[in-house]
């Protein structure tokens, strides 16, 4: 208690965040192959992973990282409306994932408890599909409700998870993400802990700032180009990307901005904006399926949907209501072990 965690991420707008070193990760093999120990923080490194942390399942700490007690006021002046400070938050010390779950990891659980998860159940889940070169492109039709689409066919049929082991699991809902957490005794981080950690004593980053360094190059994986027309890949990537490609943050912490967006465990309050990709409901609407019934939680962070034209919420302030039971191909989680350091 008492401690703040002195932590600023370097972006364009000036405001700054120490990037620490590159926390160690390991590298162990879903196949026979002997581990090794494997930073991340480049994409070499990053699509070398495996997507097992050593001591997964085993140690109680496995691929996480420690946030030391402090104070937060989640929320910016610099933003949406719907991110205005609502007060400030004093937190005890927590553990957190140090990358998004990996598909590997969700597959361990699974085949440790059989949980089958609600787009398994349902048979269809909500996928992003780039508009075709020349289509007439309405409001949200980027989204489609996909028969098959779960998070072991992540477009669709015809799509696995063959050489994706590294990277997020998406396709599940908050429910799916609670069961995978209580299985290892940890929980969903709640909206304070997570920005706490993305962000710490640091400033928000400005709304009119990209993610990009001295350089000029991307520093999280978001789309860059024209949403949802052009994508230029200039990160490298159309979609998500494997965890770990870009450095870490002064907690040894990959990918809190970008890539995908994250589950918390704290149900949507506050004011609302329209949705930053797109209302992914008219898609289910259109194809006939079942309305969402759950209440809608809080994600955070961003994806690789989120663009400069478009969402521009690839910031760590930024918030979004996200219905608990739609499992999407943009969302994915990591969590957090509420207990004392050691």
């Amino acid at each position: 208690m008492g401690m703040t965690v002195n932590l600023r991420i370097t972006l364009l707008s000036g405001l700054t965040l120490a990037l620490g070193a590159v926390a160690g990760m390991t590298q162990l093999s879903a196949s026979a192959k002997p581990a090794s120990t494997l930073p991340l923080g480049n994409v070499p490194q990053c699509q070398a992973y495996a997507g097992l942390p050593q001591g997964f399942a085993k140690e109680p700490q496995a691929g996480m990282a420690w946030v030391p007690a402090g104070t937060v006021e989640p929320g910016t002046l610099q933003g949406y409306p719907d991110e205005r400070p609502s007060g400030k938050v004093r937190l005890d010390g927590f553990w957190i994932d140090r990358t998004e779950v990996t598909n590997a990891q969700f597959a361990a659980f699974v085949k440790a408890t059989g949980h089958v998860t609600q787009a398994e159940r349902e048979g269809a889940a909500a996928v992003f599909r780039a508009p075709a070169k020349g289509q007439n492109v309405r409001e949200n039709s980027w989204w489609v409700w996909t028969k098959g689409a779960d998070w072991r066919h992540p477009e669709g049929p015809g799509s696995d998870l063959h050489g994706r082991e590294h990277e997020p699991v998406v396709l599940v809902t908050h429910a799916d993400a609670l069961a995978y957490a209580r299985w290892l005794g940890h929980d969903l981080p709640t909206e304070a802990e997570w920005e706490y950690a993305a962000r710490g004593a640091g400033e928000p980053e400005r709304i009119e700032r990209e993610p990009r360094g001295a350089q000029g190059q991307p520093l999280a994986n978001y789309w860059q180009g024209i949403f949802p027309d052009v994508n230029t890949r200039e990160d490298g990537f159309a979609r998500a990307a494997p965890v770990g490609c870009y450095a870490a943050n002064g907690l040894g912490l990959h990918d809190m901005i970008g890539n995908v967006w994250e589950l918390t465990r704290d149900a949507y309050r506050g004011p609302r904006q329209p949705h930053g990709n797109g209302d992914v409901r008219g898609s289910i609407e259109q194809a006939g399926a079942a309305p969402r019934q759950g209440e809608p939680v809080v994600i955070k962070g961003g994806s690789f949907l989120c663009a400069a034209n478009y969402c521009m919420r690839y910031r760590s302030t930024a918030r979004h209501p996200h219905e608990a039971d739609m499992a999407t191909s943009h969302v994915g989680f990591r969590t957090v072990k509420r207990s004392q350091r050691g």
